[in-house]
């Protein structure tokens, strides 16, 4: 699932490249992946690319003061075309193309999603607050407003394990199953302890955690065409996804705990004072 960092990368990926041009035109072969109807998708036609912007997990498109937004859930994925294929395709079946998006030089982009479990959003608004998964979001993290005391209030008196409450959207925008798993391995913090009982140190360590990790991110994907982010996240992690390989920091096997529809990955010798964690794959902490 793409995150902050490759959010951040595909905003300004766009905006280098779309920002200026019209929109000459959609096609939307998924009708499920549209979620808005008023204004109607055609009303983008003729319009300028203004701007865009990253808001959490979404990617704000900025379309002469109308808002196409997009969030690629767990298996989308924006596909830049310098020239876009004459072919869409028939709708449905194995084709992985949901919306199309041509410019009026013949440039544009496709939304893209795999597999059966479709998460892929489209909504087309006036106003990005009209988005409800947008209206909810809680601070962004690589916001100068989200200092170490503004996580302390976040985290005081919740009782919910730390990695759950780090996938939270509305608790935090951005962070998502892998970095979560990152932010503590880098934190030394284990994923199931419970946010109420970080100490002020704790608060600390985690703030410059999470600070860090999705600014190094950030800056790895810099400048990155849309088609090399994916394989650029993967070999950035150094837990998350590594399940059985040597943590890069102590040399200990890197452990997974499974659930029902995700898993995380973690360090014992960095996270837990090598003491390995139940797999309860029925747990709902990550829901």
């Amino acid at each position: 699932m793409p995150e902050l960092p490759e959010v951040e990368a595909l905003a300004a990926f766009l905006r280098e490249r779309a920002t200026g041009h019209a929109v000459a035109g959609t096609d939307v072969l998924a009708i499920s992946a549209l979620k808005t109807y008023d204004p109607p998708i055609t009303a983008l036609n003729g319009l300028i690319v203004t701007d865009t912007v990253r808001r959490g997990k979404f990617l704000d498109i900025d379309v002469d003061g109308l808002h196409l937004i997009i969030h690629l859930a767990r298996a989308g994925w924006l596909r830049w075309h310098e020239e876009l294929p004459a072919r869409l395709g028939r709708a449905g079946g194995r084709n992985p193309l949901a919306v199309r998006v041509h410019l009026d030089d013949g440039s544009g982009f496709d939304l893209t999603e795999m597999g059966t479990k479709k998460g892929l959003a489209v909504y087309l608004v006036r106003n990005p607050a009209d988005v409800p998964g947008v209206a909810a979001l809680g601070p962004d993290p690589l916001d100068e407003a989200f200092t170490p005391e503004a996580l302390g209030a976040i985290v005081a008196g919740k009782r919910t394990q730390i990695k759950g409450l780090l996938r939270d959207q509305k608790v935090i925008a951005g962070i998502g199953n892998a970095y979560s798993d990152e932010v503590l391995h880098v934190a030394r913090m284990s994923p199931f302890k419970v946010a109420a009982t970080l100490d002020e140190s704790d608060v600390a360590t985690l703030h410059s955690a999470i600070v860090t990790t999705l600014r190094e991110a950030v800056g790895r994907a810099e400048g990155l065409h849309a088609q090399d982010l994916k394989g650029e996240k993967k070999t950035g992690l150094r837990v998350h996804g590594r399940a059985g390989e040597k943590c890069p920091v102590c040399g200990d096997v890197v452990r997974e705990v499974s659930f029902a529809d995700s898993a995380l990955q973690y360090c014992p010798t960095c996270q837990t004072g090598g003491k390995p964690l139940a797999d309860r794959r029925m747990s709902r902490l990550l829901k």
